[in-house]
């Protein structure tokens, strides 16, 4: 696996997930891949009208407590379990969404929706908006970003691509929930979503 080819500091984090791992194994139990501090959480690809540019969307979740932790199921029911072995009931509280949105032909995939905009696309890449919500069973709310930082190169240098890191400060926020990432424009159109939940 790859995570194995990297630094030794990584490999008691690896070794404990192994043994939790082969332990709900050897119990009947189902265990998921091994939780990373990155997880991809997908892409989309729009155009953008009249200006006929291509825009990718890209999404990771950034939470290093997360690191080597497992999801296992025990039939209907299922559990996290950390690194270390302990139980995990509540989200980290401390986690991130860096979102890329490139006018460069990073994916492949052909456009799947159109998005009117009267917009420049790169000045469209600046001024994009960002929402959580928590959803438990049929409840919903809204959980505000602590910051929204825009990383790499800076916002009054012209470029193709911005890098958006949407920081999260939760508290006792059940994993059971289903956090969902909603990605607008600067109109508040919904562009797409990005999910985020451990069961």
């Amino acid at each position: 696996m790859r995570f194995l080819q990297t630094a030794n500091r990584w490999l008691p984090i690896t070794t404990l997930a192994l043994i939790v791992s082969a332990a709900a194994l050897a119990s009947g139990h189902d265990a998921r891949p091994a939780h990373r501090a990155n997880t991809p959480a997908g892409e989309t690809v729009l155009m953008l009208k009249p200006a006929g540019a291509t825009l990718s969307l890209l999404g990771l979740i950034e939470c290093p407590e997360l690191e080597g932790a497992l999801r296992v199921a025990e039939g209907e029911h299922a559990k996290m379990i950390s690194a270390d072995g302990a139980s995990i009931t509540k989200f980290p509280q401390h986690f991130s969404f860096r979102v890329t949105a490139s006018l460069r032909k990073i994916v492949l995939s052909d456009p799947e929706d159109v998005v009117m905009t009267t917009e420049q696309p790169q000045d469209f890449l600046l001024k994009m908006k960002f929402r959580m919500r928590a959803f438990n069973g049929i409840h919903v709310r809204e959980i505000e970003p602590e910051s929204v930082q825009i990383i790499g190169v800076p916002e009054d240098v012209p470029y193709d691509e911005r890098i958006y890191r949407i920081n999260f400060n939760v508290k006792d926020l059940p994993i059971t929930d289903r956090l969902i990432l909603d990605v607008l424009s600067p109109q508040g159109e919904n562009l797409t979503h990005f999910t985020f939940d451990l069961l």
